[in-house]
């Protein structure tokens, strides 16, 4: 631990770690995959309660915006 951690909260995440949780799905290394299946039942479920429909063979990046999009459209993700 440099002393530049010595003020950081003890439990508290590391800089880079906080960072890395909060990358832009764009940028994500495996943004370009197809979508998992626990992306694809839950933006199902989204879709329905927002009334639309969505491309079913979109990224992994491509379903974590709309998944973000979704909550928020339908007061799932407070």
């Amino acid at each position: 631990m440099s002393n530049t951690d010595s003020n950081r909260p003890l439990g508290a995440p590391e800089p880079e770690t906080a960072n890395a949780a909060a990358k832009d799905p764009e940028e994500w290394v495996t943004g370009d995959e197809p979508m998992t299946a626990a992306q694809r039942s839950y933006l199902d479920t989204l879709a329905r309660e927002a009334g639309e429909q969505l491309d079913p063979g979109m990224t992994k990046a491509q379903a974590s915006e709309h998944i973000e999009r979704l909550q928020e459209k339908t007061g799932r993700g407070q």
